[in-house]
């Protein structure tokens, strides 16, 4: 959290400011009384042989000490409330630009890490764990900061007032330093436990909702439920542990803090028999006793929430350690270049440590070329696709955008070359028209309309109860599959990017649908680069060229019209197979002779 706080100087230092004043307050609040007590306890005959300035017993002495101690008490409010108001707006901005570092870290993380976390996990760690941080911050490290300066501040007047009542405090600090040393382990490893229980508690609670409709349909909700009941179970275990522990720290620190008042209020008492010290200042000894504790009792009542605070802490640091593994090189370099091609030269490619999924990709996609790839599932289609956007990298090989190794380019001028239709659309809880903006963040609202009506979408957009301004629900549920692929490929249009991946952009969509989805995608694909994985057999018609991997290598490759003539060749086989829906075309409309 350090680097956060270096732009929040000002504000530290009004909030320092208010801390010493309310310290000062707070050492200043029980003399007035001393001085009554001394001042009374002389007027009715007692001897008191301590040197230093007196006052007699009168009202005008009784009425300054008590406007004294209202004017303290004032100032001291004021003080408290400066310093609690500062370091409140410190927690909260400090915990806010944290927030959104770590975000922006996960974004940058590779699809690899994104693959093995859980996505529940880390919105735990976003928002909880940072919360809690900021809240113990605020409402317990910085009040028991300036309880622990006053601490300091008034053993050192004890220690003028009477050395020997002052052992006292320090023979208590180390008892109780001893205490929390043997409780805090275990406190804080108990706390660490209960934070991983709530965060399994938030996976499932996530998956379960993003997975309603089949648990619905399967029956699933008492068997989930169940499990849910039982991780709640064993997360509430680990917490009551730590509270457990907590409290018993607590007690033992009343206990500690009792039996020193009793050992100051004996010595103290005997010490005044023998006018080694007067009875206002065993009043005043008294007074910074139970307030000089205060820091011992907060940290003893504190100490669940600080260990919990830690827990957070730790997760937080761990998901901003993750590393990425795609580095950008220091001296990358953009992207130039309207229409780049794309080459594959000698490709070995796998999602995680010890798997391979390509193997010896050689491959070049001339710029404004209609690429499809097919091959079974599994045959690393896919993978091809996330190399293009460098959202994992070769274990060997080069992969060439535009004649530039990617790994020497900019991640970001790279991605901004290529728009993507995957077979889920990803769509946003904002309105249609933010949705549509995501493409490029300056287009006009003309520039999304135009975009959403070459999308074949503007009617049906102007039909919802907003139109453009219509904000969707979570994932765009209440539209269909159809309506959402509509706002993905007006996105894509808008985003003029000269290379496009489909990624079975069709799959799923019932035919009518599917007849108006490839009719953008002509719109999308004219006069660019594109990239189709697809089993439509229409859409791999429409294409230049034909890539058939299986088992992560290219084992044909061809024109349409070339592969179909070979009886023998996968391509032609797999044709055999899948019924054609439509007529066929190439991208100009001119209608294709396919044999059959």
């Amino acid at each position: 959290m350090r680097p956060h706080l270096r732009g929040h100087r000002l504000l530290m230092v009004a909030g320092f400011v208010g801390l010493a004043a309310d310290i000062l307050f707070r050492l200043l609040e029980p003399w007035p009384v001393k001085i009554v007590i001394d001042a009374v306890s002389r007027s009715l005959g007692a001897t008191i042989r301590r040197p230093g300035p007196t006052m007699d017993a009168s009202l005008e002495t009784l009425l300054l000490c008590g406007g004294a101690i209202v004017v303290i008490s004032i100032l001291r409010a004021i003080a408290n409330y400066w310093s609690a108001i500062s370091f409140a707006l410190i927690g909260t901005k400090v915990a806010a630009d944290l927030r959104a570092r770590t975000f922006r870290h996960v974004q940058g993380l590779s699809m690899r890490h994104h693959t093995r976390a859980s996505s529940g996990d880390t919105v735990q760690r976003l928002v909880a764990d940072v919360s809690r941080l900021q809240e113990v911050a605020v409402t317990a490290g910085l009040p028991m900061l300036g309880n622990a300066v006053t601490l300091v501040a008034m053993t050192i007047i004890m220690l003028w007032l009477d050395p020997f009542l002052a052992l006292v405090v320090f023979l208590a600090t180390a008892i109780f330093a001893l205490l929390s040393r043997r409780s805090s382990g275990p406190i804080t490893e108990a706390a660490g436990r209960s934070r991983k229980g709530e965060s399994a508690l938030a996976t499932t609670a996530s998956q379960t909702l993003s997975a309603m409709r089949e648990v619905q349909a399967y029956g699933l909700e008492e068997t989930i439920s169940s499990n849910f009941r039982n991780s709640n179970k064993a997360a509430l275990g680990t917490g009551v542990v730590a509270l457990r522990l907590a409290a018993s720290l607590e007690r033992r620190t009343d206990v500690l803090i009792g039996v020193a008042t009793a050992v100051v209020l004996a010595g103290g008492g005997w010490r005044v028999l023998s006018h080694s010290i007067t009875p206002g200042d065993l009043i005043v000894f008294l007074t910074y006793l139970k307030t000089g504790m205060k820091p011992l009792k907060d940290l003893a009542k504190q100490t669940s929430r600080i260990a919990r605070a830690t827990a957070s802490g730790e997760r937080v640091a761990d998901l901003l350690e993750a590393q990425t593994d795609l580095p950008e090189a220091p001296n990358a370099r953009a992207l130039n270049g309207h229409r780049p091609d794309i080459a594959f030269e000698d490709v070995f490619a796998g999602h995680g440590e010890g798997t391979t999924v390509l193997h010896g990709i050689n491959l070049r996609i001339p710029a404004g070329e209609h690429l499809a790839i097919l091959g079974p599932s599994g045959a690393g289609k896919s993978t091809l696709a996330s190399l293009i956007l460098r959202m994992i990298d070769p274990t060997s090989g080069v992969v060439r955008v535009g004649g530039e190794d990617l790994k020497e380019l900019q991640i970001a001028s790279v991605r901004s070359h290529v728009s993507i239709l995957l077979q889920d659309s990803v769509l946003f809880g904002t309105t249609v028209r933010e949705n549509i903006r995501f493409g490029r963040l300056d287009a006009s609202d003309e520039d999304i309309e135009h975009a959403a009506s070459l999308a074949q979408a503007d009617t049906f957009i102007r039909a919802l109860p907003d139109g453009y301004d219509t904000v969707l629900g979570e994932a765009a549920k209440d539209l269909s599959g159809g309506q959402r692929q509509r706002l993905s490929i007006a996105r894509a249009i808008l985003r003029q990017a000269p290379i496009v991946i489909l990624d079975e952009a069709t799959a799923g969509l019932d035919p009518a649908s599917r007849e108006s989805i490839l009719d953008a995608m002509e719109v999308l694909t004219r006069g660019r680069t594109s990239i189709t994985i697809t089993h439509d057999a229409f859409a791999a018609r429409l294409c230049d060229r034909i890539v058939w991997l299986e088992d992560g290598r290219i084992t044909e490759e061809g024109r349409p019209l070339k592969l179909l003539e070979d009886p023998e060749s996968r391509f032609s086989k797999w044709m055999g197979e899948t019924p054609t829906p439509r007529p066929e075309q190439d991208l100009s409309g001119h209608e294709l002779q396919v044999p059959t």
